[in-house]
């Protein structure tokens, strides 16, 4: 069935090369390895996957019980260490999941930010279905978050922009139809990232390209 056009993310109309980025093609597939520099000088991966800007920050968080040392003062042991941390642009205000923060410094994940930082939005029409006992509650205001929980985990929830339409209950299992839109290089690999991140029986009724939204009007940091 065709999805009305209220339920369809807006379309972006925009250049999808940043000024000073064109190095960093995002069409056709990915650039070639010599267009994406890996030199501490340059550091392609480090700047917001969606508008490019450089102007990023860490909100860190710091959990422990440290044990005291009666002779000194200072701790003796350290149990139950907890340090987390959430990246974030300051200009577009996205979260980056492509960002992770280990020994004091930001570093890239690996098998994300080569895909969220040179490729573009693909917008899908998904169709999830689950075992029922993965999705916590499906009513309510945490009906949202629970479905997309159930149909694409904890990366999901994450690195996706989900908009669940509805869903339907059938048996002990449940559908749940979906909006998700996610960045990559091609549609193959979209389509591979929404299948290795679905937790239940996945079709993927339409895949769609859309153009990356504006850098942001630079300063001397992009």
């Amino acid at each position: 069935m065709t999805e009305p056009e209220r339920d369809r993310p807006p379309h972006h109309h925009h250049d999808p090369d940043p000024p000073g980025e064109q190095n960093l093609k995002p069409r056709g597939g990915g650039p070639p390895e010599a267009d994406l520099p890996q030199t501490d000088e340059q550091r392609p991966w480090l700047r917001c996957y969606r508008c490019w800007s450089q102007n990023l920050e860490a909100q860190v968080h710091y959990d422990a019980i440290l044990r005291i040392d009666p002779e000194s003062g200072g701790f003796s042991e350290r149990l139950d260490e907890v340090q987390e941390a959430v990246v974030q642009c300051r200009d577009c205000l996205h979260d980056q999941p492509h960002l992770t923060f280990t020994d004091g410094r930001l570093e890239p994940v690996e098998d994300r930010w080569e895909r969220m930082v040179t490729g573009t939005p693909w917008v899908a029409s998904c169709v999830v279905t689950v075992d029922q006992d993965v999705v916590d509650v499906c009513s309510g205001p945490e009906a949202a978050d629970s479905l997309t929980y159930g149909a694409f985990g904890d990366g999901g929830t994450r690195e996706f922009f989900t908009h669940v339409r509805f869903h339907k209950h059938d048996d002990d299992k449940i559908t749940i139809h979906l909006l998700v839109e996610l960045y990559a290089r091609s549609p193959e690999e979209a389509t591979e990232v929404l299948d290795e991140s679905s937790r239940g029986q996945l079709t993927i009724t339409s895949l769609a390209e859309e153009s990356r939204p504006p850098a942001v009007e630079a300063d001397d940091s992009h």
